[in-house]
């Protein structure tokens, strides 16, 4: 499975979070990991201010980050 990140396809494991794909990559921005502080959010899909620590990821997400 694999998941887009800013226009780099990575790799993911079924059951991961995007918070998790993002720290495999060295892209982490996670504070609190429970989806409180938003400090994860990213653009999933075309879709924006979504947590990415609450988020599973899917073959073929498009994560857009911030940074």
């Amino acid at each position: 499975m694999h998941v887009t990140v800013d226009g780099q396809t990575v790799p993911a494991q079924p059951g991961q979070t995007i918070a998790a794909v993002l720290h495999r990559v060295g892209r982490a921005r996670v504070f609190c990991g429970i989806g409180v502080c938003f400090d994860c959010v990213v653009t999933l899909n075309e879709i924006p201010d979504v947590r990415a620590c609450q988020r599973i990821a899917a073959d073929g997400d498009d994560v857009r980050t911030r940074s």
